[in-house]
């Protein structure tokens, strides 16, 4: 299921589709962050993001500065990371144009 907890060899496989993104040290969560040209152009970004993110019922927690927009990956529930949330993160970066 999408929301049972990765194992860290399935962790290690699903981080290589999204080689951006960072593991947490203790393993719980991936996180990336992202510059843009402008707070509208980073403003947008989130937008598209938590539209995706309320389709897939699984939400980011993330911080706007200016035109920094910071976002970790987590499913909650199951106490770690998931299928989720590798998901998510995939549709993040392609919403983010980099």
């Amino acid at each position: 299921m999408a929301r049972d907890k990765l194992d860290g060899e399935t962790i290690t496989q699903a981080l290589l589709k999204v080689p951006e993104w960072t593991l947490a040290e203790e393993g719980c969560a991936i996180s990336r962050t992202f510059e843009f040209r402008s707070f509208n152009e980073a403003f947008g970004f989130m937008t598209r993001v938590a539209l995706a993110a309320e389709k897939m019922d699984h939400h980011p927690e993330w911080s706007n500065v200016y035109k920094t927009v910071d976002i970790q990956l987590s499913t909650h529930d199951a106490g770690g990371l998931t299928e989720l949330d590798f998901k998510l993160a995939e549709k993040i970066d392609r919403l983010s144009g980099h």
